[in-house]
């Protein structure tokens, strides 16, 4: 049964408002600006060390697509349990610190690689790995965080006059990057289900310059099988209008064929991934992408100088050289879901079915303040725009019981079904 998702008349938050009631971040709308701030600008900054006051950003020469939109913005609170960023909720083991403690101290005084050559062959060798395809360094490049490897591709492939397309709800980071950029960006409604047909379609009508997919798919949890993806590409490659993204953020949780696998002869097709989610690396930011070597070709002309660090690239590639822990710890979190989705149905809430490490949990009437009474509890959710719906990251199995014992107390803002 296709279950139809609309957008949210509720607006963004910003930023985190310390020490009284919070209204929840949600997936960024960004044309939705802060009813608090006004159009195109935030709460004045008061200057700390002297009497000064500063300006608002609308006082500024800002660029007009710019002009009345929000920041992206999930609240950073100290609660005791954080279920709202899809972060692995395991710390790396404490002789990963130790050699990447060693790693990193020789060297600081020079400018690291410039084309981070060993983390890139460290990365290619774990997509080998992963996905079963034998890649060359060349196809793969990194980034600080896959939000940069996704902005390099839309410096490089976008910007005034080019256009990108995703599929709403989706990932927030698609469009807040391609405005950045100078890319007018397009959302195409979709369901939690995603099918070819609607993608093709699509795709022959607006004849994006950037395509993207998300598998799986932030906020929804649904992997795209191999055959959508094909149709899209295929789809792409009669208009001949631009290239194809797929985001696979999430899929070391998926357990479905990974989009590495069809890169051969397709040479607009790039998979961008990250060691936020999986790694349990998200303080190290670091992102990348395997596609073509002329793809990584074209992304060096955008790239600033020396763009990765000497210590994220050794403490990335220690990481990759750590990753055969991940494998049990992955399908530790995977039957952690799938516990807490057994669980919380059987206390008469539905989830929508996950491939990632996150959940949608529902149907409230009232999601924010649901979202509120959760918070009130210590338990810091994701209240992503969907009417009747809150996201749940995977944490801990002690975490994971304490939420089914907390939506036990929620009962009145269950929508009847």
């Amino acid at each position: 049964m296709r279950v139809p998702l609309q957008r949210s008349e509720r607006h963004d938050f910003p930023a985190q408002r310390a020490g009284r009631r919070v209204r929840p971040a949600r997936f960024g709308w960004p044309d939705r600006p802060d009813p608090g701030a006004g159009p195109g600008r935030g709460p004045p900054l008061a200057c700390t060390s002297c009497d000064h006051q500063a300006g608002a950003v609308s006082d500024l020469p800002l660029r007009p697509e710019l002009v009345g939109r929000s920041p992206y913005g999930a609240p950073q609170i100290d609660v005791p349990i954080r279920l709202n960023t899809n972060e692995n909720p395991y710390p790396p083991p404490p002789e990963m610190i130790a050699d990447i403690a060693a790693r990193i101290a020789p060297d600081l005084n020079r400018y690291p690689d410039r084309d981070a050559v060993g983390l890139r062959a460290a990365l290619a060798e774990y997509l080998v790995d992963q996905t079963g395809v034998r890649l060359s360094v060349d196809q793969v490049w990194a980034a600080n965080g896959s939000n940069e490897i996704l902005q390099q591709i839309l410096q490089a492939f976008g910007g005034p006059g080019r256009t990108a397309l995703g599929f709403q709800p989706g990932y927030t980071m698609h469009e807040l990057i391609s405005r950045g950029t100078g890319t007018a960006f397009l959302g195409v409604p979709r369901d939690l289900h995603l099918d070819a047909d609607h993608v093709v379609a699509a795709v022959r009508e607006h004849r994006p310059d950037v395509l993207f997919l998300c598998s799986p798919n932030n906020p929804t949890g649904e992997s795209l099988p191999p055959d959508v993806i094909n149709a899209a590409y295929q789809a792409l490659a009669e208009t001949d209008s631009g290239i194809m993204v797929v985001d696979e953020a999430y899929a070391e949780f998926a357990g479905v064929d990974s989009a590495v696998g069809l890169l051969e002869g397709r040479p607009r097709l790039l998979v961008t991934r990250t060691m936020s989610k999986a790694f349990a690396f998200a303080g190290a930011r670091v992102g990348y992408l395997a596609a073509d070597p002329a793809v990584v070709e074209a992304l060096l002309l955008v790239r600033l100088p020396y763009h990765l660090s000497s210590l994220t690239q050794a403490a990335a590639q220690v990481a990759v050289e750590h990753s055969p822990r991940l494998k049990e710890q992955i399908r530790h979190l995977c039957r952690t879901r799938d516990e807490f989705v057994a669980a919380v149905s059987a206390k008469g809430w539905q989830c929508a079915p996950s491939d990632a490490n996150f959940v949608l949990v529902g149907p409230f009437i009232d999601p924010a303040r649901a979202w509120q009474r959760l918070l009130d509890q210590g338990i810091l959710v994701r209240d992503v725009g969907l009417p009747r719906w809150l996201r749940v990251t995977i944490g801990t199995d002690e975490q994971m019981a304490a939420l089914v014992d907390a939506l036990g107390g929620l009962k009145d803002l269950r929508e009847r079904t």
